[in-house]
Protein backbone atom coordinates (compact mmCIF):
# COMPACT_ATOMS: atom_id res chain seq x y z
CA UNK A 1 0.00 0.00 0.00
CA UNK A 2 1.26 3.09 -0.91
CA UNK A 3 1.50 6.33 1.48
CA UNK A 4 1.85 9.68 1.31
CA UNK A 5 5.58 9.61 2.24
CA UNK A 6 6.09 6.90 -0.74
CA UNK A 7 4.74 9.47 -3.21
CA UNK A 8 6.69 12.28 -2.09
CA UNK A 9 9.62 9.63 -2.20
CA UNK A 10 9.13 9.42 -5.76
CA UNK A 11 8.61 12.93 -6.92
CA UNK A 12 12.01 13.88 -5.02
CA UNK A 13 14.11 10.92 -5.53
CA UNK A 14 12.59 9.30 -9.57
CA UNK A 15 9.75 7.01 -9.88
CA UNK A 16 9.13 3.60 -10.37
CA UNK A 17 9.95 1.89 -13.87
CA UNK A 18 7.09 1.56 -15.68
CA UNK A 19 6.01 -1.59 -17.22
CA UNK A 20 6.25 -0.60 -20.59
CA UNK A 21 6.66 3.27 -22.57
CA UNK A 22 4.83 4.54 -25.11
CA UNK A 23 5.53 7.75 -26.85
CA UNK A 24 4.07 9.75 -29.16
CA UNK A 25 5.19 13.60 -30.88
CA UNK A 26 2.64 16.03 -29.78
CA UNK A 27 1.30 16.40 -33.52
CA UNK A 28 0.58 12.30 -33.21
CA UNK A 29 -1.05 12.89 -29.39
CA UNK A 30 -3.17 15.25 -31.04
CA UNK A 31 -4.41 13.43 -34.13
CA UNK A 32 -4.82 10.09 -31.66
CA UNK A 33 -7.04 11.66 -28.82
CA UNK A 34 -10.27 13.85 -29.33
CA UNK A 35 -9.27 17.68 -28.29
CA UNK A 36 -10.54 17.22 -24.39
CA UNK A 37 -8.43 14.49 -23.40
CA UNK A 38 -5.60 16.16 -25.61
CA UNK A 39 -5.94 19.21 -23.58
CA UNK A 40 -6.03 16.65 -20.04
CA UNK A 41 -3.58 14.63 -21.01
CA UNK A 42 -0.90 16.71 -22.79
CA UNK A 43 -1.68 20.10 -21.96
CA UNK A 44 -2.44 19.43 -17.97
CA UNK A 45 -5.96 21.10 -18.20
CA UNK A 46 -8.20 20.61 -15.70
CA UNK A 47 -11.95 19.27 -16.73
CA UNK A 48 -14.91 21.31 -14.78
CA UNK A 49 -15.65 19.70 -11.49
CA UNK A 50 -18.68 17.79 -11.69
CA UNK A 51 -19.63 18.14 -14.90
CA UNK A 52 -17.65 15.13 -15.89
CA UNK A 53 -17.93 11.36 -16.65
CA UNK A 54 -16.93 9.35 -13.81
CA UNK A 55 -17.33 11.62 -11.04
CA UNK A 56 -20.33 9.82 -9.53
CA UNK A 57 -19.93 6.96 -11.58
CA UNK A 58 -19.33 3.60 -9.60
CA UNK A 59 -19.88 0.40 -11.63
CA UNK A 60 -17.58 -2.30 -11.31
CA UNK A 61 -14.20 -2.69 -13.26
CA UNK A 62 -10.79 -0.91 -13.68
CA UNK A 63 -10.00 2.41 -15.04
CA UNK A 64 -7.37 2.47 -17.68
CA UNK A 65 -5.04 5.46 -19.13
CA UNK A 66 -7.24 7.43 -22.11
CA UNK A 67 -3.60 7.53 -23.88
CA UNK A 68 -2.05 4.29 -23.82
CA UNK A 69 -4.84 1.87 -21.90
CA UNK A 70 -2.55 0.81 -19.25
CA UNK A 71 -4.18 -0.17 -16.23
CA UNK A 72 -3.95 2.99 -13.55
CA UNK A 73 -7.12 2.18 -10.80
CA UNK A 74 -9.63 -0.29 -10.00
CA UNK A 75 -13.02 0.72 -9.40
CA UNK A 76 -13.22 -0.67 -5.66
CA UNK A 77 -10.31 1.96 -4.93
CA UNK A 78 -12.81 4.63 -6.22
CA UNK A 79 -14.65 6.94 -3.25
CA UNK A 80 -16.79 9.68 -2.76
CA UNK A 81 -14.71 12.73 -2.27
CA UNK A 82 -17.09 15.62 -2.44
CA UNK A 83 -14.22 17.35 -5.17
CA UNK A 84 -16.12 17.48 -8.42
CA UNK A 85 -13.51 14.59 -9.64
CA UNK A 86 -13.11 10.97 -9.52
CA UNK A 87 -11.09 10.33 -6.50
CA UNK A 88 -9.42 6.97 -5.71
CA UNK A 89 -7.23 5.37 -2.78
CA UNK A 90 -4.57 3.83 -4.60
CA UNK A 91 -3.41 3.08 -8.17
CA UNK A 92 -3.63 -0.26 -9.41
CA UNK A 93 -0.18 -1.21 -9.16
CA UNK A 94 2.52 0.38 -7.48
CA UNK A 95 4.19 1.70 -10.97
CA UNK A 96 1.07 2.50 -12.73
CA UNK A 97 1.11 6.45 -11.47
CA UNK A 98 4.34 8.86 -11.68
CA UNK A 99 4.91 11.75 -9.65
CA UNK A 100 5.49 15.42 -9.85
CA UNK A 101 6.05 18.66 -7.94
CA UNK A 102 3.44 20.66 -9.17
CA UNK A 103 3.53 24.58 -8.26
CA UNK A 104 1.67 25.87 -10.60
CA UNK A 105 -1.16 28.32 -9.67
CA UNK A 106 0.44 29.45 -6.63
CA UNK A 107 0.01 26.05 -5.34
CA UNK A 108 2.27 23.48 -3.87
CA UNK A 109 0.52 19.65 -5.24
CA UNK A 110 1.87 16.18 -6.24
CA UNK A 111 0.77 15.86 -10.11
CA UNK A 112 -0.06 12.35 -11.07
CA UNK A 113 0.82 11.16 -14.13
CA UNK A 114 0.54 7.99 -16.23
CA UNK A 115 4.15 6.21 -15.86
CA UNK A 116 3.55 4.50 -19.34
CA UNK A 117 2.51 7.49 -21.49
CA UNK A 118 3.39 10.54 -19.21
CA UNK A 119 -0.04 11.68 -19.50
CA UNK A 120 -1.21 14.12 -17.24
CA UNK A 121 -4.11 12.33 -14.88
CA UNK A 122 -4.58 15.21 -11.81
CA UNK A 123 -3.05 15.42 -8.55
CA UNK A 124 -2.50 13.01 -5.42
CA UNK A 125 -3.18 14.46 -2.41
CA UNK A 126 -2.59 13.29 1.74
CA UNK A 127 -6.32 13.96 2.62
CA UNK A 128 -8.08 10.49 1.77
CA UNK A 129 -9.11 7.94 3.94
CA UNK A 130 -7.84 5.69 6.15
CA UNK A 131 -5.88 3.64 5.66
CA UNK A 132 -3.77 5.31 3.49
CA UNK A 133 -4.93 8.66 3.72
CA UNK A 134 -3.99 9.10 -0.32
CA UNK A 135 -6.75 10.51 -2.48
CA UNK A 136 -6.01 10.62 -6.02
CA UNK A 137 -7.78 13.41 -7.65
CA UNK A 138 -8.06 12.43 -11.02
CA UNK A 139 -9.96 13.90 -14.39
CA UNK A 140 -12.44 11.96 -16.13
CA UNK A 141 -11.20 12.86 -19.19
CA UNK A 142 -8.06 11.02 -18.17
CA UNK A 143 -9.33 8.03 -18.05
CA UNK A 144 -11.75 5.22 -19.88
CA UNK A 145 -13.41 2.65 -17.86
CA UNK A 146 -13.20 -1.04 -18.31
CA UNK A 147 -15.89 -3.26 -17.65
CA UNK A 148 -15.04 -6.08 -15.27
CA UNK A 149 -13.92 -9.39 -17.08
CA UNK A 150 -17.32 -11.85 -16.91
CA UNK A 151 -16.06 -15.44 -15.43
CA UNK A 152 -17.13 -18.67 -16.97
CA UNK A 153 -17.57 -18.36 -20.18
Amino acid sequence: MLRWKDVLTFAKYGNPEPPRRVDHSEAEWAARLPPERFRVLREAATEPPYRNAYCRAYEPGCYACAGCGSLLFEAQEKYHAISGWPSFRQPAARNAIAYFFDESHHMQRIEARCNVCGGHLGHVFPDGPEPSGLRYCINSASLVQLAPPVSGI
